[in-house]
């Protein structure tokens, strides 16, 4: 079984301050998986905390089989007991990626951690030069689904690839 849980947090522009950070801040941390797990090769649990709710927690849960990821902008491959996991192309008008990333490789029972945040734009139309920010914190285990697999210890995998929004250089870059 492949668990993977996203955490992200969302923002409009107008809440770039310093103000509403502090209201934000430590949203994006791992939560406990829902009980009972559900069954599937590939359980997503997606966790929004979202500005326009107030920061609530809205949680949902997919299964199915590798190609679930996709709706997270993720790609797995699978071979043997291990699983590759990569980042697709998306539609983040900052940071742009045009070619998918490879995260990490994870043999059975290990974990890893990507961290990114994102300036995205509300409508498809150029013609709308409304935004807002996301900021995603995504776990992936390889072979076990604890409700609290995600709350202890390190990952064995980290990959952050968090920037500065408004450009500039990065904050950080850890791959280890």
């Amino acid at each position: 079984m492949i668990v993977i849980q996203r955490v992200r947090v969302r923002w409009s522009a107008s809440s770039r301050g310093a103000a509403q950070a502090n209201a934000r801040r430590g949203l994006n941390r791992p939560v406990e998986l829902p009980a009972p797990p559900p069954a599937g090769d590939v359980v997503v649990h997606d966790v929004l905390a979202d500005e326009a709710d107030n920061y609530s927690l809205r949680t949902s849960v997919l299964t199915g089989g590798v190609s679930i990821a996709q709706s997270l902008g993720l790609w797995l491959a699978v071979e043997g007991s291990a699983v590759t996991v990569e980042r697709l192309p998306g539609r983040a008008a900052f940071p742009r990626a045009g070619v998918s990333t490879r995260l990490f490789t994870l043999a059975h029972g290990q974990v890893g951690r990507y961290e990114a945040n994102f300036r995205l734009r509300c409508t498809d139309c150029a013609c709308d030069p409304s935004w807002y920010y996301e900021d995603w914190v995504v776990h992936v285990s390889n072979g076990d689904g604890a409700r609290d697999r995600f709350l202890h210890g390190e990952p064995d995998r980290v990959v952050d690839h968090r920037v500065h929004l408004y450009g500039g250089r990065s904050v950080r870059r850890r791959d280890r």
